[in-house]
């Protein structure tokens, strides 16, 4: 999977438009990185920027643009609403897929050391990159803002992470870290009234409501040992929330701030707002997700609700997708476009150059029959090795909704989640396969008048054919693990469906060989011939495995289809 991070910088600057522009473009002049969003604020004189990426270029835009800010930002003359204490106030990355937070932290803290060294900013490391306890919270180490940072800088417990300890009077100071994502969701309540929009708010915000004497309206407030209130806390960790009344809709709403989705997801918020909202009175009618968010929090809402229906997990992903959204009632009050929410669907529709894949059946066989060479057999070998993942899914799913088998529907619907996995891989491979053919013809038209052009050229060759090697043997590991699928469905599958575990077995096989053929045409090229041998020896033993598992599969579907 793409590793993908978020980083969303705050800069204090919000009214001059030049200024503003002058850092989005030194972040689109980044290659490998999404501009999804510009927030400027007058009063609060602050813009928030999105931008989307792998870590590395992310990493790149992010010091470009704190970079541009300490050129075109003047602190001494910066006034706003917002607390703050630099140019670039503060610059947190997130993960989005494919890498955990643990990860992430360590590319904040990578930036930090580079910002501190090259642009001579002090730098503070916050949330999951921070190095001691008190500065894990934004506002500890935000406290005394721009204006008191001389005296901070001083202070030996308040000494930068990086950066020098002396105060940079144009750019301020930065704070960068790492934080999971952060989820703006309002749950939409049939009433008007604040307060029972705000007694929900309270039941379930992990802060809660003060505790009082006898009634808990009127009564007199508990206080502790030290004069401060003592709260009851609410039933969501990680959560902020509030109730309000939106005009525009003519209703309230618990608006939620979801702070930490691996201990709060949005269904579960969802689901707990229902339960205390019922217990008032009151009903919800839908929820609206502010923003745009992970593919992560959708699929695994849709795969609750998928659990709860005791239906199997293992469908495609949009349709998971879509499961989410009216389980969630996202579309109450207005249209929910998955394709400009969700951020990995939003930058693939943004980037997407015309894959193999997206092609329809027809467009992409006429591809394969045209002159040129790409897509050429790898590329089909690894099209029917989906086609039997595919195959292998489809009975998984059609045995899980079986009447009379509702008890085995949860392993069925692992079985199908592993189809569906494997053919995802099997999908990804076929442009793969094209893109490492290109490469080696890439390779083979560099330069050679010269011995250094030469010996450039020859290494480019070597490199690009064990690429165009390892993917094809990737292929064949794929569609082995795809035939103990379709072995598993033909064997305890729907036996209405037998026949299309067979087909799948045949297509496999078939995927599996014309794989290997292109494994020993590539290896036939290679100078090192330990490498090439390796790799003809590998595609020999999964092609012996493939055929062996093909006969027993079929045998399997023959009994099954007499009725043995």
């Amino acid at each position: 999977m793409t590793q993908l991070i978020e980083c969303v910088p705050n800069f204090s600057e919000g009214r001059d438009r030049d200024v503003i522009e002058q850092i989005t473009r030194s972040i689109e002049a980044v290659d490998g990185v999404t501009l999804l969003d510009v927030a400027p604020g007058a009063t609060t004189n602050r813009t928030v920027v999105t931008f989307v990426g792998e870590p590395e270029p992310v990493i790149d835009a992010a010091f470009a643009a704190i970079k541009t800010a300490a050129q075109v930002i003047d602190m001494r003359k910066h006034r706003g609403e917002h607390p703050r204490i630099g140019a670039t106030d503060v610059c947190p990355l997130v993960p989005i897929s494919g890498i955990s937070l643990e990860e992430t932290a360590c590319y904040a803290r990578r930036l930090g050391e580079r910002v501190g060294a090259e642009l001579g900013i002090p730098v503070y490391l916050y949330e999951a990159a921070a190095t001691r306890p008190e500065r894990t919270n934004l506002a500890n180490i935000r406290a005394g803002e721009y204006e008191g940072l001389p005296e901070k800088l001083r202070d030996p417990d308040w000494q930068p992470d990086f950066g020098p300890a002396a105060f940079n009077p144009r750019a301020g100071a930065t704070v960068i870290g790492a934080r999971d994502f952060l989820v703006a969701y309002n749950v939409n309540l049939n009433t008007t009234s604040t307060r029972r929009a705000n007694a929900v708010a309270f039941d379930v915000r992990e802060r809660g409501r003060v505790l009082r004497e006898g009634n808990r309206i009127t009564g007199d407030v508990v206080r502790d040992e030290h004069g401060a209130p003592v709260m009851v806390p609410g039933t969501l960790k990680g959560v902020k929330a509030m109730g309000w009344y939106i005009e525009e809709y003519g209703i309230c709403q618990v608006s939620m701030n979801l702070t930490d989705l691996s201990v709060t997801p949005v269904h579960e918020a969802f689901e707990e707002v229902c339960e205390r909202a019922g217990a008032r009175g009151l009903r919800v009618t839908g929820s609206e997700i502010i923003g745009m968010v992970p593919l992560r929090v959708l699929r695994e809402a849709g795969e609750y609700y998928l659990r709860q229906q005791q239906r199997s997990l293992g469908i495609p992903e949009r349709e998971i997708v879509r499961i989410a959204i009216r389980s969630l009632g996202l579309e109450d009050l207005a249209p929910f476009n998955p394709d400009e929410r969700i951020i990995e669907y939003a930058l693939a529709a943004r980037a997407r150059t015309q894959r193999l894949v997206d092609k329809p059946v027809t467009a992409f066989l006429d591809a394969v029959a045209s002159e040129q060479p790409t897509p050429g057999g790898g590329s089909v070998a690894a099209t029917v090795g989906a086609l039997a993942a595919a195959l292998g899914t489809m009975v998984a799913n059609g045995s899980a909704h079986k009447r009379g088998w509702d008890e085995r529907w949860a392993v069925f619907s692992d079985w199908a989640v592993k189809g569906c996995a494997l053919q995802g891989a099997l999908v990804a491979l076929v442009d793969e396969d094209s893109r490492a053919f290109e490469g080696l013809m890439a390779a083979l038209r560099y330069p050679k008048q010269t011995e250094a052009e030469r010996e450039a050229r020859s290494r480019a060759i070597e490199a690009a054919t064990r690429v165009a090697i390892e993917v094809p043997l990737a292929v064949m590991n794929q569609v082995l693990a795809t035939m103990g699928v379709v072995r598993a469905m033909a064997e305890i599958g729907n036996p209405n469906s037998v026949a299309d575990a067979g087909v799948g077995a045949l297509c496999a096989r078939a995927a599996l060989m014309g794989a290997y053929l292109n494994v020993k045409t590539n290896a036939s090229g290679l100078v090192d011939r330990a490498f090439a041998e390796r790799a003809v020896a590998e595609g020999a033993e999964l092609q012996s495995r493939a055929l062996a598992l093909e006969s027993e599969i079929l045998a399997i579907v023959e009994r099954r289809m007499i009725g043995g």
